[in-house]
């Protein structure tokens, strides 16, 4: 993803966090844009390139293959880092079904990302810095027990890499992997994903 405009809303009587989250479910963007909540800003993120959605699809394949019947994989679903005040758009999340269903909730609203098994970001060229390193520290923070971050412009060469066990806002494990090699993921997603099928730029 790329952060293609930034906006900053005055804080109003309600607080800075109601008011944004408040401008955030009223805000009419393009389709396939996403927006997001970051250090007291509303950015906004313009559509993924095919050679993304391709990668999206090939890991929500993988996981779907062995997904336990009360989770699901959702997009364009927004989570919120509620010790951060921050609310991000994931590419994929994993977590159960009953979490976004249900009936008490708005439409509109985002999900607690500590209710979240998984989450994948899959980088772009403009945001992939963010994706390394603060989405890597707020889903850290949430806590969300794994992040999957499939990294097309790592300067190595494309990588996967599995973040996992996190404490005191960081990840106590990490396994890398190039395009091309299989990464193990934990329980409940147990099973080797395959890269090889990860298409790059």
């Amino acid at each position: 993803m790329t952060a293609a405009m930034v906006e900053h809303y005055e804080v109003s009587s309600e607080g800075p966090w109601d008011y944004l989250l408040q401008t955030w479910r009223e805000l009419d963007i393009p389709q396939g844009w996403r927006a997001e909540i970051d250090e007291g800003q509303i950015v906004l993120v313009p559509p993924p390139n095919r050679h993304h959605n391709v990668i999206a699809h090939q890991i929500q394949k993988f996981l779907y293959s062995g997904l336990r019947t009360d989770l699901g994989i959702f997009q364009t679903l927004g989570i919120h880092i509620a010790r951060l005040d921050r609310l991000y758009v994931p590419d994929l999340v994993v977590m159960p079904e009953s979490f976004v269903t249900d009936d008490d909730a708005a439409a509109t609203d985002p999900v607690d990302a500590a209710d979240a098994l998984l989450v994948v970001e899959i980088t772009s060229r403009g945001n992939a810095r963010d994706d390394r390193t603060m989405k890597l520290w707020g889903y850290a923070h949430a806590p969300v027990p794994a992040y999957l971050l499939i990294d097309r412009f790592d300067q190595h060469g494309p990588t996967s890499t599995l973040f996992t066990e996190p404490q005191d806002g960081a990840y106590k494990r990490m396994e890398r992997v190039p395009f091309g090699e299989r990464l193990e993921l934990p329980e409940p997603f147990a099973g080797e994903l395959d890269t090889a099928r990860f298409p790059t730029d």
